[in-house]
């Protein structure tokens, strides 16, 4: 007796369902950080995990990752298993590493499938209070007549490249202090071990509010909510200066359309959110979350942009 054959209904219900064991994210997801615990990347990596783990019904690991100016964890997910279990939560360093370092170890375009851009935010010129400026034309005249270093979240970030533009469009020199991530930057800020700083404003916010460190200028082409009353580079005499930095989350080149639909799909209901969105954007974050199409298309732009600017202003890191 012949055995008999499954019907058309069942074999689709077999194929569908060999599909999603292929794309479902079944296993615990790695989401790599690549700058310490404490700084605006992990700020909103921490805002996202606990809701889309719950939305995607398994547990998020948050793995901080720091080093080579956000290089090394970076290149962690350009390596991984293309099966969606790890996602990495860039910064500026993504699009600019590539031209400042011979080897960043990952190829922004090819070893990546973007998923989404979750927010951005203004870079902050800060004074430490024993640093005799203000406002930006009194930050001028005081580095035009005596050095002063800046610190930055380490080279590549955004913070290292505002600071260059800044010097560039102003013509005063600053001696370049990187850190290994916000966090530290920000501790030696507020001890006064380096009076000048240029963090992304999340994390400067509170220590402005409180009286700790001076706004001197936002580096976007306008003010922030979180800090309306801190003016502009641009406003404050040098048009057309701007600088952000992004919060955008990739997976691993060849990872299945489902899965990446599957991650975009659960971060834009999370970023869509009155208390995800009030929460970010208090602190300085301006959400985003765009489709995948749009955020791959931010990030060529961005990169061709910054080597540009790289390239200009001969700055390498190796």
């Amino acid at each position: 007796m012949r055995p008999r054959r499954p019907s058309a209904v069942a074999a689709l219900l077999l194929a569908a369902s060999a599909a999603t064991a292929q794309t479902d994210l079944t296993r615990p997801l790695r989401l790599v950080i690549p700058f310490p615990a404490g700084g605006p990347n992990d700020y909103v990596a921490r805002i996202l995990a606990p809701r889309l783990s719950e939305a995607l019904g398994t547990p998020i690991v948050i793995d901080n990752r720091s080093g080579a100016g956000g290089n090394i964890g970076t290149a962690l997910v350009a390596k991984a298993a293309p099966d969606g279990h790890s996602v990495v939560l860039v910064g500026l360093h993504f699009v600019a590493n590539p031209a400042l370092y011979a080897k960043p170890g990952y190829d922004p375009i090819k070893d990546f499938a973007p998923v989404t851009l979750a927010a951005v935010s203004p870079v902050v010129i800060v004074a430490h209070p024993g640093l005799p400026a203000t406002n930006l034309r009194e930050l001028v005249q005081h580095a035009k007549g005596a050095a002063v270093n800046y610190a930055s979240p380490g080279t590549g970030t955004a913070g290292h490249l505002a600071g260059e533009m800044f010097t560039s469009a102003t013509g005063v020199k600053l001696q370049h202090i990187p850190y290994k991530g916000a966090a530290p930057a920000m501790n030696d800020l507020l001890g006064g071990q380096v009076k000048l700083g240029f963090p992304s404003l999340p994390p400067a916010t509170p220590h402005v509010r409180a009286g700790k460190l001076k706004a001197i200028a936002v580096t976007t082409l306008k003010r922030s909510a979180a800090l309306p009353e801190v003016p502009t580079v641009a406003e404050s005499g040098y048009a057309g200066f701007s600088v952000d930095n992004m919060y955008g989350l990739l997976t691993t080149a060849g990872t299945p359309r489902a899965s990446i639909e599957r991650l975009h799909g659960e971060v834009i209901k999370i970023l869509r959110l009155p208390e995800v969105h009030e929460r970010l954007a208090s602190q300085g974050y301006d959400p985003v979350g765009n489709s995948s199409e749009e955020y791959a298309r931010y990030l060529r732009a961005e990169i061709d942009q910054w080597a540009r600017v790289i390239k200009a202003a001969g700055l390498r890191a190796d």
